[in-house]
């Protein structure tokens, strides 16, 4: 399993450890408004969730990480590069799920919003799944009255595809390619050896 790191996080792949913090921030009404049936997850969700997440990395070596504030040790969110799926239970077999592209997701605990790390750990998980995975495109999905995602997306260079049906839901969806990606990779690395 996977760690990565970016200047003010440390990704660690969703363990026991996490579920404290990930329940903590699960619980909230504010952090879950947007995500699924938008209700507040109990403990057992979260534990539920973690060994689900636990499951998908042993299968295809990438799913969920936890994030950890490094300033403070606190659980700061949760984000992940996974399969997307057209309907909102995974498939028995999960191998079908390889036919869909990758997605980038995330989630950050109140405490953490309006700092940028959404952005931060979106642009390092997103160089893992370009870099590590090979993946030729990304995608990433929103409840359309979701803006604080869709802001994310945008920074990350993601094209407005509009809406489409994932998870069972209509949701705004959003893609980058590999190329794309690499070409704004090397535009801003020019950028920054020019200052």
């Amino acid at each position: 399993m996977t760690i990565l790191e970016t200047a003010r996080l440390r990704l660690e792949p969703c363990a026991p450890e996490h579920l404290e913090g990930l329940h903590a921030m699960n619980r909230r009404p504010e952090v879950m408004r947007y995500i699924g049936a938008g209700a507040p997850e109990t403990l057992e969700g979260t534990q539920r969730m973690i060994e689900l997440v636990q499951r998908c990395w042993a299968h295809f070596g990438f799913s969920w990480w936890t994030f950890i504030d490094r300033a403070s040790g606190r659980v700061a969110g949760a984000g992940a590069v996974q399969h997307l799926r057209p309907e909102p239970q995974r498939p028995a077999d999960w191998a079908a799920l390889r036919a869909w592209p990758l997605e980038l997701g995330w989630r950050l605990h109140p405490d953490f919003w309006r700092l940028g790390l959404a952005s931060e750990a979106a642009e390092r998980m997103a160089g893992f799944a370009f870099e590590d995975l090979a993946a030729p495109e990304l995608y990433a999905v929103r409840h359309p009255d979701n803006a604080a995602s869709g802001r994310v997306m945008d920074r990350l260079g993601m094209q407005a595809l509009g809406l489409q049906r994932w998870y069972g839901e209509m949701l705004a969806a959003h893609r980058v390619s590999r190329d794309a990606w690499q070409t704004r990779q090397e535009a801003r690395e020019k950028a920054r050896s020019a200052q």
